[in-house]
């Protein structure tokens, strides 16, 4: 749920988004919809207090079922986590998810169910930075680059369409042919298939981009699936907005409402079945306590879902999907500075360079003068910086934020690092086919008995807080009718 959004909204011309999303039709998956009441009152197990999890819950504690949700960690939310702490004067910052894009409406439902308010997750005015080979470039439109030959070795035809163009060039008709990627049957289509066979490097390559184009679009992520690299750009959009407080206002309501149902500190270590029920044996304390229920939704991330026993009765094909779908890799240092010098530049804090990073301002909205700013890495580079030791991590990133604001040294006043490959309930930032897997799990998120499934990783939205509700409206529909 934190894809990075750099050059790829940078990218996005308005017309381009609009003939993307306009192929598709009516996501009829992503509208919510409440569950009847009346059914027969089921006790339902949920594995997990992420946003998957909660909803789920949700959704069958509305219909009238009995719903207990096991949570290893002392928060609701899963990966999404807004940090609040070791900052000074209430500043906060996304370790996790961090925008919505304007054409999510399932999570705008939930905003607006929960009384929450959207912002802006861009800031209206202020220039951004690029750090392109050592060159330190201010720009406001992707024009300006193009005027300074940034970045360099793009081909003479590359060149002369500008930045702004390239992915339409080499990927705007291909996009338009996804179709509908919430459908049952997607990706049914030969073509999509062979899409997704190969990686979106390769695929760029066939075309004839360059190295430095291939190397600008795919952010890092070369060897991702072609098929859902180009299913992922439908949901890039450049309206993107957070939730005024933190984004974790969102699992913190749903969590709320069903605080009675929560047992935090609560590991999942077991699930067995038969015919009658599901048992779930979970660590709390040190102690091992069993929970029975008619159904369960395992709203776990896969990694984790690894060392659970009882997975390895489940059939061989969801397996498979269990131990072998790739997860992003995701290290983020968040560095609070005391004062916002880059504004008197009438610059904004964000950073676009030639490396599988970005860098946030996630405080350009927030009071005070002090300010953080966000070394956002991933892939190859997060994994570099998570080699690093504790220390290590922060001279990084204070180091490299030095290059993209001159002074972030000198006002250097603390830090937190994000790594969720450590995280042992998520290990990694989202799901992330690589070549063959879009097609290969397609049935991954099919039930196993009386054990149904939620989570981004099992969605048309792999790392988007979208993919997590609907997962969940799904899993739910399908426990409620049984």
């Amino acid at each position: 749920m934190m894809h990075p959004v750099g050059r790829r909204t940078f990218l996005r011309t308005s017309l381009l988004a609009a003939a993307a999303w306009a192929s598709r039709r009516a996501a009829e998956g992503a509208e919510w919809q409440p569950l009847e009441r009346g059914r027969p009152r089921r006790r339902v197990l949920v594995l997990g207090a992420g946003l998957a999890g909660l909803a789920a819950a949700y959704e069958l504690s509305e219909a009238g079922h009995d719903v207990t949700i096991l949570e290893a960690q002392m928060r609701p939310g899963g990966r999404v986590f807004t940090l609040r702490e070791p900052f000074s004067d209430g500043l906060f910052a996304e370790a996790g998810a961090g925008r919505i894009p304007a054409t999510h409406s399932l999570t705008r439902h939930y905003v607006s169910l929960l009384g929450l308010t959207l912002d802006p997750f861009l800031p209206k005015e202020g220039r951004r930075i690029a750090l392109f080979g050592g060159r330190r470039v201010p720009f406001a439109e992707l024009s300006e680059l193009d005027r300074a030959g940034l970045p360099a070795g793009l081909s003479a035809d590359e060149r002369a369409i500008g930045l702004a163009h390239l992915e339409e060039k080499y990927l705007g008709e291909t996009m338009k042919g996804v179709g509908d990627f919430e459908a049952a049957d997607w990706p049914a289509s030969p073509a999509l298939a062979r899409l997704d066979e190969v990686t979106v490097a390769d695929l760029l390559r066939s075309r004839g981009a360059s190295p430095a184009a291939i190397a600008f679009l795919t952010v890092g992520f070369e060897e991702v699936s072609a098929l859902d690299f180009v299913r992922d750009e439908i949901s890039f959009t450049q309206a993107m907005s957070k939730i005024r407080g933190g984004n974790d206002q969102l699992p913190r309501g749903l969590a709320r409402r069903l605080a009675e149902r929560i047992h935090y500190g609560t590991a999942v270590r077991e699930i067995r079945q038969d015919e009658r029920g599901v048992s779930v044996t979970a660590e709390r304390g040190g102690e091992r306590v069993t929970f029975e229920g008619d159904r369960a939704i395992c709203a776990l991330p896969f990694p984790p879902l690894r060392k659970v026993a009882g997975t390895e009765r489940f059939s061989a094909a969801k397996r498979a999907a269990i131990d072998q779908l790739l997860y992003g890799s995701v290290t983020r240092v968040s560095v609070q500075c005391a004062q916002r010098f880059w504004t008197a530049d009438g610059l904004n804090g964000f950073g676009l360079l030639d490396q599988p990073m970005e860098v946030w301002s996630p405080t350009h909205d927030q009071p005070g003068p002090r300010g953080i700013l966000q070394a956002y890495t991933f892939e190859r580079l997060s994994r570099k910086v998570a080699a690093l030791d504790a220390d290590g991590r922060v001279r990084w990133a204070v180091g490299l934020l030095d290059q993209v604001h001159p002074g972030v040294r000198a006002r250097f006043e603390g830090a937190s690092v994000t790594c969720w490959e450590e995280d042992p309930w998520a290990g990694g930032a989202y799901a992330l086919p690589g070549a063959g897997q879009v097609t290969r799990f397609t049935s991954a998120a099919r039930p196993e008995g009386r054990v149904h499934f939620a989570g981004e990783h099992l969605s048309p939205y792999p790392g988007w807080i979208q993919g997590a509700l609907v997962s969940a409206l799904r899993a739910a529909r399908e426990v409620h009718e049984a």
